[in-house]
């Protein structure tokens, strides 16, 4: 079984997810409510998001586990899916 391991080891498993939004103003609240400043992501994973006039990008590399990369994909589009529901609240008022 230890073999097995060894024949599965993950070296790089790269994501880039793309969003595309209204206007530049709701691409800017989306991206900064998904890239605090304060985050300390775990050795072996690589995180960043920025906006370019209306979209958001993110690149995610991940040297670990694929548990980390699917978990990290995931925690970032729930994140991306609360910020879009609040600004459609905001909007909505």
């Amino acid at each position: 079984m230890n073999s097995l391991r060894r024949i599965w080891k993950v070296q790089l498993l790269k994501a880039e997810i793309s969003l595309s939004y209204k206007n530049v103003e709701e691409a800017d609240a989306v991206a900064k409510a998904v890239s605090p400043d304060n985050v300390v992501v775990p050795k072996g994973l690589f995180i960043r998001t920025l906006r370019r006039r209306n979209k958001v990008f993110t690149k995610i590399e991940c040297k670990t586990r694929l548990q980390t990369f699917i978990s990290t994909i995931d925690d970032l589009l729930n994140a991306i899916s609360i910020a879009e529901k609040s600004l459609s609240a905001i909007k909505n008022q």
